[in-house]
């Protein structure tokens, strides 16, 4: 694929230089105390999890989790010899496979425990496991009423403790230091029936700014590294944007008032309008806003009108007289920050980002110039 097909009707743009500025910050925050665990799931939140494993891998990147066994599979080749961890659940077959390719498993209750042994026995070989302890968020994880099954799991010569986890719920300090402390009861369990030498780790890139002191062994990092920077944090200049998010005007018309635009009926013109129709809609990754929210075209801010569709959307452009057919369109990035569509959206900033639709060509800046276009279809 060019770069002129690319860009013919809608398509990001994936700043990795953007990424290893990140990448770099988050290990000069962690100053060398703590190990940097790159979040890779739901495909690099929607950045390519595959270039962006490779970039952060030649970057030094050695650990990288995931959600599922087909993410771990899909990264497995791009970083020989590094860590890999699933997070959640896998069945007897994808666990059998990820043993054989040295994957890491979370083990998280009595099922997923038997799930791992009955693998390993089949594989012949041990399996690394992380043991995930719930201490408030209340999702997957063993908790003081269900420890029974970790003795036997801890004594197999069929596992491989390599690791003791849990997820802050990030409600309130109060909750935090709560979560710290059950934390360190599960800790103080597992080394009471013999582990030991394994890696503890509860932060993510929130927690990574907000608890310096609880570290630990190792930060997970997802967030941090694709732009989006932990609401509150002293230092937001150190976390650079890393997706641009765009499309063409392909059309536009005048709309006299009382019409309404698309398949919107509640908010008839109250002028007439000059409307410009994009080619991008909500199964690209743009949010299915009803007469809210903005976009960006030629320096100046243009409101979206009617209901997005699944492949196109209007906007008001009576105020930019110099719009015409063919003009970049800034749907995220640059003008149209991150925090403020998500909050228009009315979406979690993660989940803004990892709504890129799987037929918008990615194209990766590298030393500022295009390095290369991947798209999914």
């Amino acid at each position: 694929m060019t770069l002129e097909t690319a860009k013919a009707r809608c398509w990001a743009e994936i700043d990795l230089d953007a990424l290893k500025h990140n990448y770099l910050e988050a290990l000069s925050i962690l100053d060398g105390r703590a190990q940097l665990i790159c979040v890779l799931k739901a495909n690099a939140y929607g950045l390519g999890a595959k270039r962006v494993a490779k970039e952060l891998y030649e970057l030094g990147a050695r650990f990288f989790a995931v959600a599922c066994a087909c993410e771990a599979e899909e990264i497995r080749p791009i970083v020989p010899g590094a860590e890999i961890l699933i997070m959640g659940l896998v069945g007897p077959e994808e666990a059998g496979q990820a043993v054989r390719h040295g994957i890491s498993l979370t083990v998280f209750n009595r099922e997923s425990a038997e799930t791992v042994l009955s693998a390993v026995q089949k594989a012949g070989t041990a399996a690394r496991v992380h043991v995930k302890t719930d201490t408030g968020l209340h999702r997957i994880g063993f908790d003081r009423d269900n420890l029974s099954y970790l003795p036997a799991l801890v004594s197999s010569p069929y596992i491989q403790i390599k690791g003791l986890y849990s997820h802050l719920a990030l409600r309130d300090r109060e909750h935090d230091l709560k979560q710290f402390e059950l934390f360190d009861e599960a800790d103080a369990y597992l080394k009471s029936l013999g582990a030991d030498g394994y890696m503890r780790h509860i932060c993510d890139s929130i927690g990574m700014v907000r608890y310096p002191e609880r570290h630990m062994d190792a930060v997970r990092a997802g967030a941090w590294l694709y732009g989006v920077c932990p609401y509150r944090y002293e230092h937001p200049e150190r976390d650079f944007p890393t997706v641009r998010f765009m499309t063409r005007v392909s059309d536009l018309h005048t709309v006299p008032a009382g019409e309404c635009v698309g398949y919107d009926d509640e908010h008839p013109l109250k002028h007439s309008a000059r409307v410009a129709t994009l080619s991008a809609g909500y199964v690209d990754g743009f949010a299915r806003l009803n007469n809210v929210g903005e976009v960006e075209i030629r320096g100046k801010k243009a409101p979206v009108l009617g209901l997005v569709c699944m492949d196109q959307m209007m906007v008001d452009v009576s105020e930019i007289p110099a719009c015409k057919v063919g003009d970049e369109v800034t749907l995220l990035g640059g003008g149209i920050g991150l925090n403020d569509y998500a909050a228009v959206a009315k979406l979690n900033r993660n989940e803004a980002l990892s709504r890129l639709g799987r037929r918008v060509p990615k194209i990766y800046i590298k030393d500022g110039k295009a390095d290369e276009i991947v798209r999914d279809v």
